[in-house]
């Protein structure tokens, strides 16, 4: 099963002082650098863009461009407005916005060229929704030069690095992040941080605090949709379903929560009410991961054709996205390799693997590698997308069935069972080969659920 797109799109946009500026437009007020040349002080406000619900957003969009129809000379305005163009895309789907963003934080730039944090923290959050992140970490280093401060940019610093494989560094920049820009933007990222590195315990108990701090309804649901995902990575439907359940009720939009409810209440034997709740997701966000879901859920219901529609759909957003500038070959490599053509699942991991070297796309390359038999050279990428200590089922799914492949007996039957016992149900398309696959080699000492 492909994880959603919300991986990278759903940790693109957090940002503490553009919210004022979305829906008051106070962010100057708030970060104007003082006139001896010292760092800037804090923002007053720390509530994330990234959990702002779309008709919030679509509200401050509108008074954005009538306040800048007025005022066409407000560079930090055409800022805010760039970044809610971002946001508009993440919510949405809709990569056409990615454009207009990068109109309106150039003009941000063009208008204020000197000492303009937000414009260059802005074109950060859109180099990594386009998945340019060696791009986004040039304009938030930049950004922080001017503005220390800077949720917005520190944000992006530590998606980049985290896209980009360089682990320890996201690390080092999240506690960074931590120590002069501390929200829910922050704690989050800190938490996946460490979950990449295998500490779970550690991730789940900053989500907690997360979690019980914050009073925006979007951060409360951001971060117990990030605690429900990591109780589903570790096959907890219970406390999955619990948490996603509360991010709801604090959000009923919130699109990754749904999704989360989806695949909890399929695994939970209710596949009808996962099928409703993934249309759902899909009919307000058609991102690759979440149609591919889809079209699994349809796949287990003997719905072969209404499947075959989906997997089209996340083709033709991948062509789409990629006219408006976004580098789309993770996600395309993701759903070609199980659902399209394998030779193009190689091309584009292989296109990815050029530009950044992080877990999720060594798993993509190697598994896009497998399906093209092309084993021996997909086991040490497989071996590498588990060396941090990532603990995700699918990852180690891949793995046994490379090792299979290649003969590896008992290591085959130590990574399927390994898998299995992580989340007994962690694909409704691959779980099921998994344990055929265990059938077959003889579940012997590796054990079984």
């Amino acid at each position: 099963m492909i994880r959603p797109v919300l991986v990278v799109l759903a940790r693109v946009l957090a940002g503490g002082f553009i919210l004022a500026m979305v829906v008051g437009l106070t962010l100057a007020a708030a970060i104007k650098p003082g006139g001896d040349g010292a760092a800037p002080a804090p923002p007053a406000t720390a509530v994330a863009v990234e959990q702002v619900s779309a008709s919030t957003l679509s509200a401050g969009i509108d008074r954005l461009q009538r306040h800048l129809r007025a005022q066409p000379r407000d560079g930090r305005g055409w800022a805010a407005l760039g970044l809610a163009y971002v946001e508009r895309a993440r919510l949405t789907g809709d990569s056409s916005y990615y454009p207009k963003a990068e109109g309106a934080l150039q003009r941000s730039l063009r208008t204020t060229p000197d000492g303009n944090d937000a414009a260059h923290a802005g074109l950060a959050a859109l180099a990594a929704a386009r998945h340019d992140f060696t791009k986004a970490l040039g304009h938030a280093d930049t950004a922080l030069r001017i503005n220390a401060y800077g949720a917005r940019a520190h944000a992006s610093r530590i998606d980049a690095l985290v896209e980009l494989g360089r682990y320890e560094e996201a690390m080092a920049a999240a506690r960074k992040a931590d120590s002069v820009a501390p929200g829910i933007p922050v704690f989050t990222r800190l938490a996946y941080v460490h979950e990449l590195h295998g500490r779970n315990g550690e991730a789940r108990r900053i989500l907690t605090l997360a979690a019980a701090s914050a009073t925006d309804r979007g951060d409360i649901a951001y971060a117990r949709t990030r605690l429900g995902e990591l109780a589903w990575a570790e096959g907890d439907l219970r406390t999955a379903g619990r948490e996603f359940a509360a991010a709801l009720k604090a959000d009923p939009a919130d699109l990754a929560a749904l999704a989360g409810r989806a695949r909890v209440r399929a695994a939970s034997g209710d596949l009808p009410g996962g099928v409703r709740d993934q249309e759902t997701v899909v009919s307000r966000a058609p991102l690759p991961g979440y149609v591919t879901a889809l079209g699994e859920l349809y796949e287990a219901q003997g719905q072969e054709n209404k499947a075959r529609q989906q997997y089209a759909v996340a083709g033709t957003w991948a062509t789409l996205a990629q006219a408006n500038g976004v580098a789309a070959d993770l996600e395309t490599a993701l759903y070609a390799a199980d659902h399209g053509d394998k030779a193009v699942a190689l091309r584009a991991a292989r296109a990815e693997w050029a530009r950044r070297r992080s877990v999720h796309v060594a798993d993509a390359l190697a598994w896009a590698l497998h399906v093209n038999g092309r084993d021996e050279e997909a086991l040490p990428h497989a071996r590498q997308a588990l060396r941090h200590g990532y603990r995700d089922a699918a990852f180690r799914y891949h793995l046994g069935m490379i090792e299979k492949s290649l003969g590896m007996r008992a290591e085959a039957r130590r990574d399927l069972a390994a898998a299995l016992r992580l989340n007994p149900r962690f694909s409704v398309h691959h779980a099921p080969a998994a344990r055929r696959a265990l059938d077959e080699l003889g579940r012997g000492n590796g054990g079984g659920r």
